[in-house]
């Protein structure tokens, strides 16, 4: 047997696997990746943008210019992180053009996550940029704003909603960071738009089962459907606008340090930094087959804030998550075997509705029901939860929603998920999980579920060791 130390809660839990079990360590274990100079990436990128002239020669005095950036979940806070370095470089030409400081706004593309305090920015942003437009230009953008631009929709159905301060800019301008994610295919290029600058119907068009429960929403695809929603709904906004984005990307690793940047089109920078993204996110494992057991422990913090490993709707969505990041190492109808504390702490001043939203759902026969229901609907558009969110620095009532739409698809590509060490159990039975005593009791069931001697794979710190890579068995 071999001793692992899973991630759970503010500690570890220690278990014992048996030696044929493969264990994988995220950040021991990667690709080899090319070492370069941010600073020059980026520059040379906007010296020559992919389908557009550079900004020097697209801004010029009078020209309201709108640079849009992703929160403080992806992307890093370290002095080379992609904003902090692609930002001044993007100003400085535009000055060259003979932008004015005063024409230029900063305009955070969170979506439906919390706001960002002065306390955020300041921290990944960077004091430099924060004095020079904070507070009358550096803003965060607002799903519930009265004068969001309502643009219909595209030729699929997709609710089409953008930002009004982006939507008239005289030069729209985006900073996306390109990575593998378990949520949706790859970040950046179009995904960063649909999602971080749009209404909260909009991104029900794509958060929803309809989409991720697609097999194709599974793993880090550039074809999948979610995709495809992306760019139909991104390009729709650029037709109504009648302006393309201009768009600069960095290709991130684990730690957020940057691999490539490039700039220009959206369409044309993401088939040229796709390739590097999918070699960096697509890593294979030394195992004869996929495994029948997955194994993974979740912290009580990691990316959207305190309470995701507490928080039974959050913590679904994460074991889904990493299901994503494992779909191609592990079985389908497979065992799950997840460490969560799981306390039903929902973090009421992050999350508000999430509590309201959970036991509603428990009303309904299925996940599914209930997001097509009236109540999920109330819950969606209730004042005081949408209040919190423009107002007090909570996500917004539909990101439970998404959530839960994410984290259901275990019931659907799985045969059981078992938890180990949930202090409040029946949350655990509400999500329709098998609560066990201690791992031997959970790794047992599994071995009645997956037969004798299960294949087992276990990704122990899949959560605090940097962004994650999708796991594949080798083919050779």
């Amino acid at each position: 047997m071999q001793s692992v130390h899973l991630d759970y809660g503010d500690s570890q839990m220690e278990v014992s696997l048996p030696d044929s079990a493969t264990i994988f360590r995220y950040g021991k274990e990667r690709n080899t990746l090319p070492s370069i100079d941010s600073l020059e990436a980026t520059r040379k990128a906007l010296e020559n943008p992919l389908g557009f002239p550079p900004l020097r020669e697209l801004g010029g005095k009078g020209k309201k210019v709108v640079i849009g950036f992703p929160d403080r979940v992806k992307g890093g806070s370290h002095a080379t992180a992609h904003r902090r370095v692609a930002i001044p470089m993007i100003i400085e030409e535009l000055q060259k053009a003979g932008t004015e400081l005063e024409d230029i706004t900063l305009l955070c593309c969170m979506g439906l996550h919390r706001k960002n305090h002065l306390e955020d920015w300041l921290d990944y942003l960077g004091k430099d940029i924060v004095d020079q437009f904070y507070p009358d230009r550096l803003i965060n953008h607002d799903a519930e704003a009265e004068d969001l631009c309502d643009f219909g929709e595209d030729g699929h159905g997709n609710v089409v909603q953008c930002n009004r301060l982006m939507a008239e800019a005289d030069v729209p301008i985006v900073i996306g960071h390109c990575a593998g994610n378990p949520y949706g295919g790859f970040s950046g290029g179009y995904k960063m738009i649909v999602t971080g600058m749009a209404g909260w119907r909009s991104i029900a068009s794509h958060h929803c089962p309809k989409t991720m429960h697609r097999k194709d929403w599974l793993g880090a695809s550039t074809q999948s459907h979610m995709r495809h929603q992306f760019k139909s709904i991104g390009q729709a906004m650029e037709k109504a606008m009648g302006k393309k984005f201009f768009a600069i990307d960095a290709v991130i690793g684990q730690f957020a340090e940057v691999l490539d940047v490039q700039a220009g089109e959206i369409e044309a920078v993401e088939k040229a930094t796709w390739p590097l993204a999918e070699r960096w996110t697509n890593l294979n494992l030394d195992m004869p087959a996929p495994a029948d057991v997955l194994v993974m422990g979740l912290p009580r913090d990691f990316h959207y804030g305190p309470g995701m490993g507490s928080n039974p709707v959050l913590l679904s969505l994460a074991i889904a998550g990493q299901l994503s990041r494992c779909w191609h190492a592990f079985r389908e109808g497979g065992v799950i075997i997840a460490a969560a504390i799981c306390d039903g702490d929902f973090n009421d001043q992050w999350f508000p509705s999430y509590q309201k939203t959970f036991e509603t759902c428990q009303e309904f026969t299925t996940v599914t029901d209930f997001l097509r229901s009236e109540e999920m609907l109330k819950i969606a558009t209730d004042k005081e939860f949408c209040r919190l969110y423009s107002e007090e620095y909570a996500y917004h009532p539909f990101h439970a929603m998404s959530m839960l739409s994410g984290g259901s698809v275990l019931e659907k590509w799985c045969s059981r998920v078992i938890l180990v060490g949930a202090k409040a159990p029946k949350y655990v039975r509400a999500l329709g999980y098998t609560p066990a005593r201690n791992f031997d009791e959970a790794l047992q069931l599994a071995e009645r579920l997956s037969g004798k001697d299960p294949r087992i794979l276990c990704t122990p710190n899949c959560f605090t060791a940097g962004a994650a890579v999708h796991l594949h068995v080798n083919s050779n």
